[in-house]
């Protein structure tokens, strides 16, 4: 049995809308980690591969790995009459013809059910390679939006190129040309390949990333030389230790001998109180004086904050590159691609030549990632 809950059915119905005109029908594969969809289109120049994680659901249970057949067109429809707020909740029981979907209102006691007809679809899941790109582009998604949809006017197809210069996407009408070009500030990167990407996430995670075999046998090395070192440092400071200790004991006698009064010390002490006594009372006189412009500076200082936040929240274009590449895709299928922008702020583009782009949409609870193969012969 499946039974998934969303918090807002608006991220199921986004994710949707972005690859139903590319997809008609397919499978969702569920199982104990969460909702897998891949697919390709009609002309097999595109693959959509969907991904939503169990933990990204409120409520998540999958007792056995199960496909559920569904149009995406009439999913859509269904979705459709859900609000973006409310709670979604999908069932489907074992070796089941129907999809179960349940609508709560958070704002009031509405609860809406729908069934809808699963098909049998007979697919293979095609397993895709971990590829080790040459460039990498991470931009503002509405800022791809924006060019591919402003280039789209123009002409069929588009040309991406990754050079030291920057990124630029060009493309050729019969009537009018285009081209816009994304420079970066500071030093050009290397592309990190897919192992490097994860020992950063488990680094950030605080977690220490899997080394090689190759790794695990020079860390075995190392971590022997350096217990033997250490051995012999505790062997050197214990013979240290003995001799500090004689020297230690006449240092604090003659400390004793020449210590200072207890008089002098009790006048000092004295007087330190009387000088915080004074400087108490001067600063309660001026917080009692000057109340409003405490206020201002406060109201100073969220301004502050939130223009911090504005910042760390604002996508940023970067990219890196380790050779030169330039590829020639369908703008037509870049259009759609676009559309999912409205699940993240950032979009990222890996390119390597002759290999197919991949245009990544990583969300919080998950991903969608289209693979769209270039044109041959087309400059």
């Amino acid at each position: 049995m499946l039974e998934a809950k969303l918090a807002e059915a608006g991220t199921l119905k986004k994710l949707l809308d972005a690859i139903k005109e590319l997809v008609t029908d397919a499978n969702f594969e569920c199982n104990e980690e969460g909702l897998n969809l891949q697919a390709m289109d009609n002309s097999h120049v595109a693959l959509v591969a969907v991904y939503l994680e169990a933990a990204g659901f409120k409520r998540y249970r999958c007792d056995r790995p199960m496909p559920l057949g569904v149009n995406l067109s009439s999913l859509t429809k269904v979705l459709k009459c859900a609000k973006d707020d409310d709670e979604c909740t999908i069932k489907a029981a074992d070796e089941a013809d129907v999809l179960n979907l349940v609508y709560e209102a958070k704002s009031s006691d509405r609860i809406a059910e729908y069934d809808m007809k699963l098909m049998d679809i007979d697919s293979d899941t095609l397993g895709i390679p971990d590829t080790d790109y040459d460039a990498e582009v991470i931009m503002p998604s509405a800022e791809f939006s924006r060019i591919v949809r402003d280039l789209g006017a123009l002409g069929e197809s588009v040309r991406i190129e990754v050079s030291k210069e920057g990124v630029r996407f060009a493309s050729e009408g019969e009537s009018a040309n285009g081209s816009v070009l994304l420079k970066k500030d500071g030093e050009i990167g290397r592309v990190k390949t897919d192992k490097e990407k994860k020992a950063d996430k488990a680094r950030a995670r605080g977690e220490e990333p899997e080394p090689d075999d190759e790794e695990e046998e020079e860390n075995d090395e190392e971590d022997g030389e350096k217990k033997e070192k250490k051995i012999k440092k505790e062997k050197v400071k214990k013979e240290q230790d003995g001799d500090e200790d004689v020297e230690m004991d006449e240092e604090e006698k003659e400390a004793e001998e020449f210590k200072p009064n207890s008089d002098n010390e009790e006048d000092e002490k004295s007087e330190a109180s009387d000088d915080d006594d004074e400087s108490g009372k001067k600063r309660k006189k001026k917080a009692n004086g000057s109340s409003k412009p405490a206020k201002k500076a406060k109201t100073a200082s969220k301004g502050k904050g939130k223009g911090k936040k504005e910042e760390e929240d604002k996508p940023v274009f970067d990219f890196s590159m380790n050779s030169h590449v330039s590829l020639t895709f369908s703008l037509k299928y870049l259009v759609n691609f676009s559309k999912s922008a409205s699940l993240t702020s950032t979009v990222e583009l890996r390119m390597s030549n002759d290999v197919p782009l991949l245009v990544a949409y990583d969300f919080g609870q998950g991903y969608v990632r289209y693979y769209l193969a270039p044109k041959i012969g087309d400059e």
